[in-house]
């Protein structure tokens, strides 16, 4: 039960304004991608709890999911993909993000991943899923500066 309710915390998460734009997606036709980038210190504390994630200013999470388009459905159906993400900063540092798949019983399949964030710090983050059944990568390249204080 705990599983099912931090699944809908973490996808009702994509669509909630945070320091980030809401609903970043990317138009694959038949499929969408979901992505999002926030500090741990806004998620739940049963979430955190949940998927074993250090709640803190100086972390975010990257959240991504994937869809197929279905009609007579807002949503979607969750779909399995391999995820690979990295990010730059101003500087030009580098870090690669190991990404996790979450699934649970009602079907909700997402992928997360954690890095360390400094204040007003900003990054260029490039995504690549590979959709499972899909020939193509998609790549989500997008910028998110981060607030600690």
């Amino acid at each position: 039960m705990n599983q099912l309710f931090a699944a809908v915390l973490v996808l009702g998460l994509l669509a909630v304004p945070t320091n980030s734009p809401a609903q970043q997606s990317l138009d694959l036709g038949e499929y969408v991608v979901h992505y999002n980038a926030l500090n741990t210190s806004l998620l739940p504390p049963q979430m955190t709890q949940v998927y074993g994630i250090q709640r803190s200013p100086n972390k975010a999470m990257l959240i991504i999911t994937a869809l197929k388009k279905e009609e007579n459905s807002v949503t979607g159906t969750p779909v399995h993909a391999d995820v690979t993400a990295s990010a730059v900063n101003l500087s030009g540092q580098r870090r690669n993000i190991e990404m996790r798949e979450i699934s649970d019983l009602s079907g909700a399949v997402y992928y997360i991943g954690v890095l360390t964030v400094y204040n007003l710090e900003s990054f260029k983050f490039t995504v690549n899923v590979k959709i499972d059944g899909l020939e193509e990568l998609a790549v989500v390249k997008f910028s998110q500066q981060f607030f600690t204080q």
